[in-house]
């Protein structure tokens, strides 16, 4: 896989492995067809998997390379880590503001909306959360790819490639959190696999804006590494860590957190 990769543009990289993220988030998405719906428990688990991969990949594969490349600069080394990490999540939360959506986890009446004021039907604002959420993971990936492009000693294509496997396996859970959600409020099966898979759609637009970023202007790569890092930690203390915390089985839900956190550790460090 990594020879095939090799041969691409960084550009293709980025589309690839993100198409793959996209595709682990519809598969996701697809347990919505099964007979039994998954526990609360089960999902409250996959859901803190999925906040301890996010905040691994956040400093193993964005926040440590960023801090590696900064070294020697003008700037004290740590400055365009720092920079780039306030800058993301400062990002996440202005389109959290303006972007119409529900919070999952409180289980917000549609009156209650999050962002600008808007017609627009309860599971339009439903997708919407998670749509917003997977922008910094797609981001993310395509940073890793230009800047493993950029054949610096710190970022690696293996490294970007271990960031996609972990952001895909935590994109499951997140499928399927959009997509039960979805069919409890009475949507057909088809339709909430539909809308589910729907949410990740923006990753292989946003992966391929971040590694283009990144070749055009190789300078800003600390600072975008660090950006994606701000934004997907933004999400998890948003989004993930309250939904998996909510359900009445926060020690299920805290020990996905430690495994998500060690896997996606144990892929960086194994891989990178």
């Amino acid at each position: 896989m990594v020879e095939w990769l090799m041969n691409m543009h960084p550009v293709m990289q980025a589309l690839v492995a993100t198409c793959f993220t996209w595709f682990l988030t519809a598969l996701g998405a697809a347990v919505v067809f099964l007979s039994r719906e998954p526990s609360r428990k089960t999902l409250d688990g996959m859901l803190g998997f999925a906040a301890g991969v996010m905040v691994a990949a956040s400093f193993w594969s964005l926040l440590a390379p960023a801090i590696e490349m900064s070294e020697g600069g003008s700037l004290p080394k740590w400055v365009p880590a720092l920079i780039g990490f306030l800058l993301g999540a400062l990002f996440l939360r202005l389109i959290d503001r303006l972007l119409p959506h529900l919070h999952l986890h409180l289980n917000m009446p549609i009156e209650q909306a999050e962002g600008i004021k808007t017609s627009w039907h309860r599971t339009t604002l439903l997708v919407l959360a998670i749509t917003l959420h997977n922008i910094p993971e797609g981001l993310a990936v395509g940073v890793a790819f230009g800047a493993a492009a950029a054949g610096l000693e710190s970022a690696t294509l293996t490294s970007a490639i271990a960031l996609a496997i972990g952001i895909g396996i935590q994109n499951f859970p997140e499928g399927t959190a959009v997509s039960m959600p979805l069919r409890r409020e009475n949507l057909s099966r088809l339709k909430s696999f539909w809308y589910g898979q729907l949410s990740g759609i923006v990753e292989p637009a946003a992966g391929v804006l971040g590694a283009a970023l990144v070749l055009i202007a190789r300078p800003i790569l600390p600072y975008a590494l660090a950006f994606a890092a701000g934004a997907m930690i933004f999400v998890v203390i948003e989004e993930l860590v309250p939904e998996s915390q909510t359900g009445g089985h926060s020690h299920s839900a805290t020990l996905g957190a430690i495994l998500g956190f060690a896997a996606m550790m144990t892929l960086d460090v194994a891989l990178g």
